[in-house]
């Protein structure tokens, strides 16, 4: 292994050991320029839009769960 990759390898394990970028830098970031009505309002968001998921799934749900008639339908004339 050559000096620079022993470098990079030990910069890595070194950033691991103290968190990800993500947690460490980004989302502080986001939470500064965000005011916390927009946190709030997205948080709605995600629980409206898993509500949606949740009443097509009750809507498959009860869809397959519908007997199905028996026997053959005929028109009378």
């Amino acid at each position: 292994m050559a000096e620079s990759e022993k470098q990079t390898a030990g910069e890595g394990a070194q950033a691991a050991a103290h968190g990800c970028f993500v947690c460490n830098v980004a989302m502080p970031f986001l939470e500064h320029l965000w005011p916390a009505e927009a946190g709030d309002h997205f948080r709605a968001s995600r629980v409206e839009f898993l509500k949606g998921i949740r009443s097509l799934i009750d809507d498959r749900i009860a869809h397959l769960s519908r007997e199905e008639h028996k026997g053959t339908h005929v028109t009378v004339e």
